[in-house]
């Protein structure tokens, strides 16, 4: 029989003009941002055997997440992606970890790049409940 050793629904690269940063004018002005996530669940045997989209994490849900976060201004991407994985976390409780990268586009630091930003992994330990992991 055949099992699944990891189950992983992604979104890459999405873009957001958004208004993120430590500079005011970063807050006022805004920017692009790129956001990929990546998000390991069990059942996933489920949906590759029904072909029914009501019984896999559905990755048009993840996209709303992302443009909902990325609506509220943070000082810090640190932030924004910890928020994220809070919100995933929250929504979808059979969700055991969530990668997401969040990167500013063109940021004001004098350089030529294609971003910088921040990656977080970040891991739905339901047995650590009342401590500083996600719940």
């Amino acid at each position: 029989m055949m099992q699944t050793a990891d189950a992983v629904v992604s979104i890459d690269d999405a873009r957001f003009y958004a208004f993120h940063g430590v500079m005011p004018q970063e807050r006022r002005v805004g920017g692009w941002f790129s956001v990929s996530l990546r998000v390991h669940y069990n059942n996933i045997e489920k949906a590759c055997q029904s072909d029914c989209v009501d019984d896999t994490l559905n990755y048009a849900l993840l996209m709303n997440l992302l443009r909902r976060e990325m609506q509220q201004p943070s000082m810090l991407l640190e932030n924004v992606a910890w928020r994220i994985g809070q919100a995933v976390f929250a929504q979808w409780s059979q969700v055991q970890a969530v990668e997401v990268k969040v990167m500013k586009q063109n940021p004001p630091m004098g350089g030529s790049m294609a971003g910088a930003g921040v990656e977080l992994h970040l891991i739905n330990d339901k047995t650590q409940c009342g401590s500083s992991v996600l719940c």
